[in-house]
């Protein structure tokens, strides 16, 4: 694979996982999803393109890809508000367990190795332009 090609896996594994952490802060105080429970935030999970054995060879390297999203898994607030429709019989309301911080700090890191993606891409884009420049003297 091309180093063109590896730049671009990067840029849209990242792309895919701001996408994730923008839905889970737009979801921060969604109480109930179309199922009736509240929103579960999301993780993608992402990794080489190749298998264990490949990833030890550089010669094969294929990039990144998503393998999915997951569950954070994490227990829903409960917040005690008696006069919210959604209010259980308790008065509790449930709403995700959506750490603000650090979905901001994961954001920050997802658009850095986005940035170093492009820059790496430029670089490689900048190399080929001049391998073919001097090909032509």
């Amino acid at each position: 694979m091309d180093p063109l090609q590896i730049s671009r896996t990067g840029m849209d594994v990242e792309w895919q996982r701001m996408g994730v952490i923008a839905t889970n802060l737009a979801n921060i105080g969604t109480t109930r999803t179309a199922l009736g429970q509240p929103y579960q935030p999301l993780r993608l999970t992402s990794g080489p393109r190749v298998s264990f054995d490949q990833h030890l060879n550089p010669t094969l390297l294929q990039g990144v890809q998503v393998y999915g999203l997951e569950p954070t898994g994490a227990p829903p607030r409960q917040v005690h508000e008696p006069d919210h429709p959604h209010a259980d019989a308790d008065g509790y309301v449930y709403y995700p367990a959506v750490d603000h911080t650090g979905e901001m700090l994961l954001l920050v890191q997802s658009a850095r190795a986005y940035e170093a993606n492009v820059i790496a891409f430029n670089a490689g884009r900048q190399m080929y332009a001049k391998a073919l420049e001097i090909g032509r003297r």
